[in-house]
This record gives structure tokens, C-alpha cells and sequence, in this order.
């Protein structure tokens, strides 16, 4: 890529990019959320975005020849594919549907032989056979005859890694020349780290093969662990692009942000909690695709931030949702000593409960609004706030939403041009951000976080944890924090219970070592 340039509504977000990629090289690609990764691969992949904005400036070309995508079709047929941030999946098919889309094998009929090949049906068999490879070289269990509406958020996306996956089986035509480079944008975001470990195994195999690999992920000892070279923008330039032998995790944070990135635990020596009990589950059962809640019980208390850990699939992310009422849930929750309905979202709401969900397109944000109201909305729902009352008629109280809007946008540092942009327009890490503002502005006693820091850089990470912590600590809400990766539980959380096989492995103390949970996930011990 030579020279690229590209600018939204006169901001220019990327400017002078110049890099090349090698046969069978796995590169980098790392950055701030907002810096211009995603933007510079919707260029590469010739997406319709791009050319609707105004296209861009510079040159794309392989093999030494200049080429012009005027869609993705035309990047498909030049042999790149991409595993987008955000998911691309049609919700009603089925995972193997989904992986074969558009690429589906045909059987020929003798009626197809002499009325043509419009009359072609599936091959059913062939398809299930693809589609099976696929996620076998992933080594994940996912089932190739369940609907994706059904899917977890993780699910959904190992089905658009093995899509591209099955590329390989292809039966090439005379314009494919079969897959030769793969971009890959946060693809273990919402992956536990067992579960990466397998997706790197596979992008070295696809590495072998031949096929160069751009790997965007915040995740930094994956970078190291896997890639070739290392890319570092920031504010749409390219700060560093280096062999990864001269590359470490504390260099690479620091080129990200311009600054020394302190990544050690805090620990707050100081630190008491209430005895009381907030909140108490018993005998929990969840029906979430993927998810298996089938016996939970735990109680936390009044002040505290209790984490809730585990592999994935094993129930965590169930867990929240089934309390909330997203889906269908039995057992028993009792609030400050008050029974809570399941299934009823409005019961834990009005009870003073609030949820940051791990799908933050599907559940947390109104894409199409403006971030004023993606933060106001659901206080004015719940809770009456930003609204002016003349007798029985309310309107809307834009002067306060723009100023809290404001004041969370200060506090998260979203980048955004400005608080009347809409939430599709950010990057993924900022929407992640207005999630957590939106829940933030409900001022609730118990804050449910489901995967916080999904897709958010490295510097951004711990100030969304720091947030988290100072919300907690000045406004005395209890906070229960889901998420994959351990050592973020361990740096904010006072408990953590690890979730395995559908129930409650054990509870432990924040300060107990990596393999006592360890032991935990693995369901091999059961401690109170």
C-alpha cells in the first residue's frame, strides 16, 4: 500500500500509509482505538463505506500491478479475505450455511443438464462436509446445524474465522485464484484465552501454507506470540513498523500511546467491604445458546466488585443475561433482601440494577442515534432523568443530555468529532466506551459489565478499569465484572468466582495466584 490517504467529512484519519506484506508474513497490526486500523482495511478490502465517503488517496499493489476494488467482491477475487470487527452473518441461516455463503457446492440432475444450471441443488452433504473442516481446524465445538440468531457473541465469531478458513476447499474458477492474504480485525476480542490459543495455532498453519495474515488485536503477547512484524499507527500514521525481535509488549504499548504504559496490578491494601449481602443467587439456570448455566449459586456483597471468570461456554456471560431477562431463566434473585422477577427486564432495571452487555451492537447501542441519545435514553426510560415536567407533559431536557454527554466523553476520552455524531460511526472501542457512559448515567446500585475492555486498546484499557473502580469507590455502587481474561479480573475485582461446567467452581480472593484459578477452570477443585 502506497502513499494512503483517506478523510470523513474534511477529518483526515489517515495520512502518508506505506507498508509492504510478504508471502506467508503474519503482520501486526496494532494502534489506539480511533488511530485508522480498521479504516485502512476497509480500504484494502475494497468496502462499499470507503467509496461512499469519498474513496481515498494513494495506491493498492500486488504483484507489483496497481489494483482498484470497486467492492469486496473484487477483493474476494483477487484472493483477500477479511474477518471483519464487527460481524457480517445472516442471522437465520445456520453456522455451515454461513461459512459456504455465496461458495456453495451444486448437484447436477439430468432436468439441470438440460434446462441449465439455475435448477442446481445444494449439496447438502458436501457442505456439511466443508463446513466441518473448517471448524475442526479452528478446534472449537461448534455446532454447523445451529441458527446463528441463536449464538453467543464468540460463537458468531469463530463461524466468520471458519469462514474464511473454508476458503482453502474452494473449488477455484477461472477468476479465484483461492485465498492469499487474510486480514484478520480483532478476532480473539471476544475469545477466551484458551480459545485464542487455538485461532493462533490456525492462522500458523494458514502461515505455512503460504497466505499472509494482517492481524489487528489489542491483545499484545498475542502479537508477540505469533507475528512476523509489528505495525504500530497512531492518529492515522504509521509511528513504528519493525521485526518483531525488536519488539516487546511494554515497547509496543508505549509507541501506541506516546507514552510509558504502566500494565502491573493495583493493590489497594487499604481496601474494606461490607459484610452485607447485595445480591443473592440461588440455583440459577440460564437458556442462553452456547452458554451453560445450569446450577448457580453465589452471593455478593454490598460495595464490592466481584468477578465472574471461567473458559468459554462454560456459563459466565449466561449468568448477567439470564438475571436481567434477556433470555429465558429459572431460579431464585433476591436484591437488598427483595425477591427479582426473571424475565421481566424491567423488574432488575427499576430495582436499580444495570447491564453493559458483551454485544454492544446487538443489545448496547442505538447505532443510528446520536451519542447524546445513546447515553440519555435509557436514564429517561428507567429512571425519569433529563426531562423537563410541565404538569403531566415531559420534554426532553437537551441541555442537560449534551452536558453529561460531554462530561462522559471527557472522563472515557471518546473520541468522537463531536457529542451529535452517530454511535455507528466510532470505532469499536469507543462504542464499547458509550456502553459502559450509557449504564453509568442510569446511576445504579449494581452494575453488571460484560467483557468491559473487548476491543479496546491497551491505554484506554486501564482507564476504563480505573473508571470502573472510581464509580465503585465514589458512588459506593457494587459492581459484577465478566470477562475472559483473568489477569483483568485479578487487577480490579475483590472476589472471583470461576464458572465451569454450568455452576460455581469456587470463590476466591483476588490475591490468590493465576494457577489457583487455573485449577478452578479446569474444574478440579471446589473451594467456598
Amino acid at each position: 500500500m502506497k502513499g494512503i490517504s483517506k478523510e470523513f467529512s474534511g477529518n483526515k484519519v489517515l495520512n502518508d500509509i506505506n507498508f509492504k506484506l510478504y508471502p506467508g508474513e503474519i503482520l501486526g497490526l496494532v494502534g489506539e482505538n480511533g488511530a485508522g486500523k480498521s479504516t485502512l482495511m476497509k480500504i484494502l478490502f475494497g468496502m462499499d463505506e470507503i467509496r461512499d465517503t469519498g474513496g481515498y488517496g494513494g495506491e493498492i499493489l500486488i504483484d507489483g500491478k496497481k489494483v482498484s476494488f470497486n467492492s469486496s467482491e473484487d477483493a474476494i477475487k483477487a484472493g483477500i479475505g477479511m474477518v471483519h470487527q464487527e460481524f457480517s452473518l445472516i442471522p437465520d441461516f445456520t453456522v455451515g450455511e454461513n461459512i459456504l455463503l455465496n461458495r456453495e457446492p451444486e448437484k447436477y440432475s439430468v432436468i439441470s443438464e438440460l434446462f441449465g444450471k439455475r435448477l442446481n441443488t445444494l449439496d447438502r452433504k458436501e457442505m456439511q462436509r466443508r463446513a466441518l473442516k473448517a471448524i475442526e481446524r479452528l478446534g472449537v465445538e461448534l455446532d454447523a446445524n445451529k441458527k446463528i440468531s441463536t449464538l453467543p457473541v464468540g460463537y458468531k465469531q469463530f463461524t466468520e474465522i471458519a469462514r474464511e478458513l473454508s476458503k482453502e476447499d474452494d473449488d477455484k474458477g477461472s477468476d479465484d485464484v483461492g485465498i492469499r492474504l487474510l486480514v484478520l480485525d480483532e478476532p480473539t476480542a471476544v475469545l477466551s484465552e484458551h480459545e485464542a490459543i487455538a485461532l493462533l495455532k490456525a492462522m500458523r498453519m494458514l502461515s505455512d501454507a503460504g497466505i499472509a495474515i494482517i492481524f489487528i488485536s489489542h491483545r499484545l503477547q498475542e502479537i508477540i506470540d505469533v507475528c512476523d512484524s509489528v505495525m504500530v499507527m497512531r492518529d492515522g500514521l504509521i509511528i513504528r513498523h519493525v521485526d518483531k525481535s525488536e519488539a516487546d509488549t511494554q515497547k509496543i504499548a508505549s509507541w501506541m500511546v506516546g507514552r510509558a504504559v504502566k500494565q502491573e496490578r493495583v493493590v489497594r491494601a487499604d481496601r474494606t467491604v461490607s459484610a452485607e449481602t447485595v445480591l443473592k443467587v440461588e440455583n440459577l439456570k440460564v437458556e442462553m445458546p452456547g452458554e451453560m448455566v445450569r446450577n448457580v449459586s453465589f452471593e455478593v456483597r454490598k460495595g464490592e466488585i466481584f468477578g465472574l471468570g471461567g473458559l468459554a461456554g462454560q456459563g459466565k456471560i449466561g449468568i448477567p443475561n439470564g438475571i436481567m431477562g434477556l433470555y429465558l431463566a429459572a431460579g431464585s434473585v433476591e436484591f437488598e433482601g427483595k425477591k427479582i422477577r426473571l424475565n421481566s427486564p424491567g423488574d432488575p432495571l427499576g430495582a436499580g440494577m444495570a447491564f453493559v452487555s458483551e454485544d454492544r451492537r446487538g443489545v448496547g447501542l442505538l447505532l443510528d442515534e446520536s451519542l447524546e441519545w445513546n447515553v440519555a435514553f435509557g436514564a429517561m426510560q428507567v429512571k425519569d432523568r433529563f426531562l423537563k415536567k410541565y404538569g403531566p407533559i415531559k420534554f426532553r431536557d437537551n441541555e442537560a443530555i449534551r452536558k453529561v454527554t460531554e462530561e462522559y466523553v471527557d472522563l472515557l476520552q471518546i473520541r468522537c468529532t463531536s457529542t451529535k455524531q452517530r454511535a455507528r460511526q466510532l470505532s469499536g472501542g469507543n462504542q464499547q466506551k458509550i456502553c459502559l457512559a450509557k449504564a453509568f448515567a442510569l446511576e445504579p446500585k449494581l452494575l453488571f459489565v460484560s467483557e468491559p475492555t473487548r476491543g479496546i486498546d491497551v491505554g484506554a484499557k486501564s482507564l476504563v478499569l480505573e473508571a470502573l473502580r472510581r464509580y465503585n469507590e465514589e458512588n459506593g455502587t457494587t459492581i459484577i465484572m465478566v470477562s475472559s481474561e483473568l489477569e483483568e479480573l485479578r487487577s480490579i475485582c475483590d472476589r472471583i468466582a470461576i464458572v465451569h461446567d454450568g455452576e460455581i467452581a469456587g470463590t476466591l480472593d483476588a490475591t490468590r495466584s493465576s494457577e489457583d484459578f487455573g485449577v478452578l477452570m479446569l474444574g478440579q477443585m471446589k473451594e467456598a
